[in-house]
């Protein structure tokens, strides 16, 4: 679980391998210091800035950047560092902002080997500082751990490194900011020249960023391109660069072994891109207003300026640096956006058939898989800054956890307008649209589909999975078709652990199916007795580590009665509803994102099309 530090507080780190993120929605300078056990930097050497980036157990960028990842190796210190400390600077004599307070709220976080973020740190109450130690990496009694700082120097980087004791800060920090400033020099296109200069022109999406180089051919699968800087303009104020000037988004632009991978890397950067760019619009906001009520309450305080002229001049200048900080967040916002949206509308069209919305002409065209892909679309997240900009939900497969379709009242107004029938309709509906995602995601006969109906009220919504033929057998009614549906996936969960425990996964019975097994259950918990619910339970716990994945479709309130004992079943699936929903917390950044799930168009008969194809190719294989 991450942990979101406030000033002062420290958290344990489970690895020496780290990834320090920064993102401040303007450029800074990045850097970091070396320290003992005293915190003292010892000379310019124990520094990693963008002058000298590499340091034992660490690197920095080359450059400014309104984002930055830095990899730490805190095994790689020299053993007489006990403290890292992580550095943002703003670079002078630019665009960006020349304090601070007049900015977003830096925003720092620690990752895993994984990727995952341990700690998280947003750095508020700077004013007039222009350099800011963050955060700090200690050793302690033979462990590391994170420490939020936030401690910011209105003398800028040579107070900062003074404070640290390390020598000619003054002349050492120019140094840093020197080495930071943009080369006047521009560099050779890194475009191949054989790429087409107008890819609309024949018809086809580019896949050649017009701003990156190509992968290595030996990269591997989580290979990043190398990261050498564009050409930049001269050091000096500059207005932003005409939209028109800026490189044009292209589908795939990112790393990746397969154009899957590379597709779906995208796709993930985009959420993460819009994630801080919310973030630190609402940091911007949060403190304009903060900074606002603090100038008017020290107005009031004193009482030489709450009345007459001087007070109404003080607040008026509280007002105009209010509307400037909000005018300047929401001018960063728009620009962010706008950059979002001209990538989502190059990347949409050019995702495969898993990723695609069905409304994508991709599904015309759909034929099964010859592998899995690395996930599958389960519907769109947004936010209410720009509800028309959605990012693709994508699920990587196998599935590590069931899915819950909720079909009880939701808190949202869209849930209110309809009633508990329509609910459970689109309940249901949504249910069998995920199942068919899911069928049409994997190759021919790799996944077998269970259908739990006890009384029989889904015959209409489970018609194009029962007449396609794309189910192992007709939907279970009854409570004698709930007890042998559960009870045959049971013994395959069990005998499936037994052969993993035991190494013999060649003993499986013979005619054993080998595909992942769905269950999708409707209606619950009618037609369950309490074995029936012990069951369930078990096969959402164990079920998918051995490949057995459940769907249900229910009203929470329905199961009321069985009281705490199923809190921990509603707990480990993921939870979808039928209709737009804000349910979906992200715990990185603070906020919730809106989840809508994926629709088929009015009147279109794709659905029927793909499980059609779905079950030729499942009678082709099985023939």
């Amino acid at each position: 679980m991450t942990a979101e530090l406030v000033r002062g507080q420290n958290h344990p780190l489970p690895d020496t391998r780290l990834e320090l993120r920064v993102s401040a929605g303007h450029p800074v300078v990045a850097g970091a210091t070396l320290g003992d056990e005293g915190g003292r930097v010892a000379g310019a050497e124990w520094i990693a800035h963008p002058g000298a980036p590499v340091r034992p157990g660490i690197e920095v960028a080359v450059q400014a950047a309104a984002e930055h990842r830095i990899a730490v190796d805190l095994a790689a210190l020299p053993d007489t560092v006990h403290r890292l400390s992580l550095l943002l600077a703003l670079p002078p004599g630019g665009p960006g902002p020349a304090r601070f307070g007049t900015a977003a709220a830096p925003f720092v976080a620690v990752a895993d080997p994984s990727g995952a973020p341990v700690a998280t740190y947003t750095i508020t109450g700077l004013d007039r500082e222009s350099a800011v130690v963050a955060l700090e990496l200690y050793r302690r009694q033979g462990a590391w751990k994170v420490r939020a700082v936030g401690q910011g120097y209105e003398g800028g980087l040579a107070d900062l490194l003074a404070d640290q004791g390390a020598p000619a800060a003054a002349d050492l920090a120019a140094a840093v900011l020197d080495a930071a400033a943009p080369a006047a020099a521009p560099v050779p296109p890194l475009v191949p020249e054989t790429a087409p200069a107008d890819p609309s022109s024949t018809g086809a999406i580019s896949y050649a960023h017009p701003g990156r180089r190509p992968a290595a051919p030996n990269a591997g699968p989580g290979a990043v391109p190398p990261s050498d800087p564009p050409a930049a303009p001269p050091p000096g104020p500059q207005a932003p660069p005409p939209a028109e000037s800026r490189p044009a988004p292209v589908a795939g632009d990112a790393s990746g072994w397969s154009m899957d991978e590379r597709l779906y890397n995208q796709v993930w950067g985009m959420f993460e891109d819009l994630a801080r760019t919310v973030a630190a619009y609402r940091s911007a906001r949060d403190f304009a207003d903060h900074r606002l009520d603090r100038a008017i309450d020290q107005v009031l305080a004193d009482p030489a300026t709450r009345v007459g002229a001087a007070g109404d001049a003080a607040r008026a200048a509280a007002r105009a640096t209010h509307e400037e900080l909000m005018g300047r967040a929401q001018e960063v916002l728009d620009r962010d956006l706008a950059q979002l949206t001209a990538e989502s509308e190059v990347v949409e069209p050019a995702l495969p058939a898993a990723y695609a919305r069905w409304d994508n002409p991709v599904w015309h065209a759909y034929r099964s898989p010859e592998e899995l892909p690395m996930a599958v679309r389960l519907g769109d997240l947004h936010v209410p800054e720009r509800s028309t900009l959605r990012i693709p939900f994508l699920v990587r497969l196998p599935l590590e956890r069931g899915l819950w379709v909720d079909s009880g009242p939701g808190r949202t107004s869209a849930a209110g307008l309809l009633d508990e029938a329509e609910l459970r309709r689109l309940a249901l509906d949504s249910a069998v649209a995920h199942t068919a995602r899911l069928l049409a995601a994997h190759p021919a006969g790799a996944l077998t589909v269970h259908v739990i109906d006890p009384a029989g009220g889904g015959a209409a919504a489970f018609a194009p999975l029962v007449e396609t033929g794309v189910l192992a057998a007709p939907p279970a009614q009854g409570a004698a078709g709930v007890t042998d549906v559960l009870a045959q996936l049971t013994e395959r969960v069990d005998l499936l652990q037994m052969a993993v425990r035991g190494d013999a996964s060649e003993d499986l019975p013979p005619g054993f199916d080998p595909a992942r097994q769905l269950l999708v259950v409707h209606d619950f918990p009618h037609g369950f007795d309490d074995r029936a619910v012990t069951r369930l339970r078990y096969l959402a716990d164990e079920g998918p580590s051995v490949g057995v994945h459940l769907l249900m479709v229910a009203d929470r309130a329905d199961a009321a009665a069985y009281g705490p004992v199923l809190d921990p079943l509603w707990r480990s699936l993921l939870r979808l509803t039928p209709v737009p929903d804000d349910h979906l917390a992200d715990p990185w950044v603070g906020h919730a994102w809106t989840y809508e799930p994926p629709t088929v168009p009015p009147g279109s008969a794709v659905l029927w099309q793909v499980l059609g194809q779905v079950g030729e190719a499942r009678r082709r294989k099985s023939g």
